[in-house]
């Protein structure tokens, strides 16, 4: 009988299992995978991470605080994972579009930088094109540097904190499905593809699978998406000007932005994919070939006349998953039938950034019955009918 069972090692789980291990919970992390792999939301190298948050306010306070604890786990470990290159949000002329749900991305960005006195400056285009001239910014457009803002090793956070984890006393059980979820009043079981296991309380962290574990009103509050990273390659000439550029987001039209950052891989190419969500698609049922008219795509509508040296052809692209949920925001509540099952999902394709306090905020929760970060705004509660 554990104390706690964290279903789902993902980004949140990751953090949860590691919150929980050193609060010296006796606790397992469950993953039907390998963490870190590339079949749900936590691959492909990098995420972008910003303290200034233009999905809303309530979300600010998770990301300063998950800077604070990448940096003590790098100290922790001896690996840097957050990279602070600095991050450029453009938003055109032409009118700014929706970023996951919120409307007024870049005024809400610049609004809760000022809230929060995080450093930050606003520019014109003018100013952004002298200052970054790998961007073709008109002289119209506006944006906002944030400095302290940059990039988080994926692969390397999951792993971080799970084996964090494992030293502090947790246990893990990789390539293990769990069929089904039975509570009882004091615990719950969890039926595997092994032995059953067993637990106080449960914290689902499960990501696109969350639909199928729990059933209503999850399956029909979420929807996953198919999303794509593309790889392409810098020109020769243009190497210098990319070189310790910033991470980015360009709003360029409604339904119109997409992000970019380094390739760690292969300092020659930069990482890029659409803002917005993908193709709604089942999890086990995802596409996984990239088909090259999406490549063409994404360079024609993004990248073309607005990043300067940029080769038109894909070196590579993958795919991943996203959770979303009506509103795009967060979902960080107790389960709406079982007290004992704290669910974290969806993360609406913005999570990552946020993850190392949000599970930091569920290890509380389970231990406390509070946390120290406000997580109110995130309840289920807010989808009743």
């Amino acid at each position: 009988m554990y104390d706690v069972a964290v279903l789902g090692l993902g980004a949140m789980g990751a953090a949860t299992l590691y919150q929980l291990a050193k609060r010296g919970i006796n606790a397992i992390g469950i993953d039907q995978f390998n963490p870190p792999h590339t079949n749900g939301s936590t691959h492909g190298e990098t995420r972008l991470t910003r303290c200034a948050i233009g999905e809303g306010h309530q979300y600010v306070p998770f990301a300063i605080r998950s800077h604070e604890i990448w940096k003590e786990l790098g100290n922790e470990t001896g690996e840097q994972l957050l990279f602070e290159t600095g991050a450029l949000m453009i938003e055109s002329a032409l009118g700014g579009g929706s970023v996951h749900g919120s409307a007024n991305f870049l005024d809400t960005t610049i609004s809760t930088a000022k809230q929060f006195n995080i450093a930050h400056e606003v520019l014109s285009g003018l100013q952004a094109r002298q200052r970054f001239p790998s961007f073709a910014t008109n002289d119209q457009d506006k944006a906002y540097y944030e400095p302290g803002a940059g990039y988080l090793k994926v692969e390397e956070c999951v792993s971080a904190q799970l084996n964090r984890a494992v030293e502090l006393g947790a246990d893990l059980l990789i390539d293990t499905k769990v069929h089904s979820i039975s509570h009882a009043n004091e615990h719950v079981e969890l039926a595997t593809s092994g032995n059953p296991i067993h637990a106080k309380k449960l914290v689902v962290c499960a990501g696109p699978w969350v639909k199928e574990l729990l059933g209503a009103p999850y399956d029909t509050k979420l929807t996953t998406t198919r999303q794509v990273l593309h790889w392409y390659p810098i020109a020769q000439n243009a190497m210098h000007e990319w070189k310790d550029h910033p991470v980015f987001i360009w709003i360029h039209g409604e339904g119109e932005g997409y992000y970019g950052l380094p390739s760690l891989d292969d300092p020659t190419l930069i990482k890029v994919a659409n803002a917005n969500y993908g193709e709604p698609s089942a999890p086990d049922a995802v596409n996984r070939d990239v088909d090259p008219k999406e490549q063409t795509e994404m360079f024609d509508v993004h990248l073309k006349g607005r990043l300067m040296g940029i080769k038109p052809q894909a070196h590579k692209s993958v795919t991943c998953i996203y959770t979303v949920t009506p509103d795009s925001d967060f979902i960080l509540d107790w389960h709406m039938d079982h007290k004992n099952t704290f669910v974290v999902s969806a993360c609406s394709g913005h999570g990552f950034k946020h993850s190392a306090a949000i599970g930091e905020a569920v290890a509380q929760q389970l231990i406390d019955g509070t946390s120290t970060i406000d997580i109110s705004a995130f309840n289920m509660t807010r989808f009743k009918d």
